[in-house]
């Protein structure tokens, strides 16, 4: 495994919609998605897409969690990912991207979805994926289709650097629960 060099704003590829996977036995897919999963834990980040290692490939690694200081499971590796939300409720979370050192802002994503990918190994799998779990698949699959999050954001005086961000989390905070005072710096994917 190696830590591969992440691609930042600015770069083209990630505004590209990235390519279908379609050859599964490639040994270089395998040894892509080793160090895709290397570069995430290196950066301390929740999710990366192959975009952000600079592979325009419909592929993303994700950590199953709901809270970011739980118990880490495995990531999940998901080829060709597709999501459909369940229901329209929106929920309003604070963001960061391994793509974009240093901001973060406020971005509207659904609460609950489907997803439906292969794994690394070409089997087909799927499931449901609510809040933060969600939050990080939307993000991941907007890199493959050449979506940054602050493309997502609804209101740029929500962005800040990623020092000024417990600003931001407070003002999300006192919208939703009054009485959580709670500061956040917000998860990177």
């Amino acid at each position: 495994m190696s830590i591969r060099e992440l691609t930042l704003m600015g770069n083209p590829v990630l505004l590209e919609v990235a390519q279908p996977i379609t050859d599964l036995d490639d040994p270089e897919l395998q040894i892509l998605i080793d160090d895709m999963v290397a570069t995430m834990e290196e950066a301390a980040g929740i999710g990366i897409a192959a975009p952000q290692v600079g592979q325009s490939r419909r592929l993303i690694v994700a950590l199953p969690i709901q809270d970011r200081n739980e118990e880490r499971e495995p990531p999940m590796i998901l080829l060709n990912p597709v999501l459909e939300p369940l229901d329209d409720e929106m929920v309003d979370g604070l963001e960061g991207c391994l793509s974009i050192p240093g901001l973060r802002g406020i971005v509207p994503r659904h609460r609950r979805v489907r997803y439906r990918a292969l794994d690394r190994t070409g089997e087909p799998i799927e499931g449901i994926a609510e809040d933060l779990f969600a939050r990080i698949l939307q993000h991941e699959v907007d890199h493959l289709d050449g979506i940054l999050f602050t493309m997502r954001m609804t209101d740029l005086r929500l962005l800040a650097m990623q020092s000024e961000a417990h600003y931001l989390a407070r003002s999300e905070a006192d919208s939703e629960a009054p009485e959580d005072d709670e500061e956040e710096a917000g998860p990177s994917a």
